[in-house]
C-alpha cells in the first residue's frame, strides 16, 4: 500500500486513525492514494465502548455512480442514490473524512448519522 502523510497507521488492510474522540478503521483498496479516497467503509470506536459504521462517499463519487447507473439501468436509470449508513462529504481523502467525523461528534450529530453496530 502507498505511503502517505495521513495521521494514522496501517493494521493489515485497515488504515487506523486515532483521535481524542474516537478510533476509526478505514478499509481502502490496495494501493489506493489515501489523499484521494472518495468511497470507503469505516468503523468507528468511541471511548464509551460503542461501535459505529458508515460508508463515506464524496459528492463527486455519487455523481459518477449515478451517471454509470444511468447507462446500466440500476437505481431507476441513475435517478436516485441510496446506500445503508451512507455519509456524503464534499472533499476526498481520509484526513478530510476524519475531520468530518470529528465535527459530527463535536456538533452532536454523530449518533444520528452513523449506524450503531453494538445495539
Amino acid at each position: 500500500m502507498s505511503e502517505s502523510a495521513e495521521p494514522g497507521r496501517w493494521d493489515g488492510p485497515w488504515y487506523r486513525v486515532h483521535t481524542e474522540q474516537f478510533e476509526a478503521a478505514f478499509l481502502p483498496n490496495a494501493g489506493e492514494d489515501l489523499g484521494a479516497v472518495d468511497n470507503i467503509d469505516v468503523f468507528v470506536d468511541l471511548p464509551d465502548g460503542s461501535r459505529w459504521s458508515a460508508t463515506i462517499l464524496t459528492l463527486a463519487q455519487v455523481e459518477i455512480l449515478m451517471n454509470r447507473w444511468a447507462t446500466s439501468g440500476e437505481a431507476l436509470g441513475g435517478r436516485y442514490f441510496w446506500c445503508p449508513d451512507g455519509l456524503i462529504v464534499r472533499d476526498a481523502g481520509i484526513s478530510n473524512m476524519t475531520r468530518v467525523l470529528t465535527g459530527l461528534i463535536e456538533n452532536g450529530e454523530f449518533a444520528r448519522i452513523l449506524h450503531r453496530l453494538d445495539e
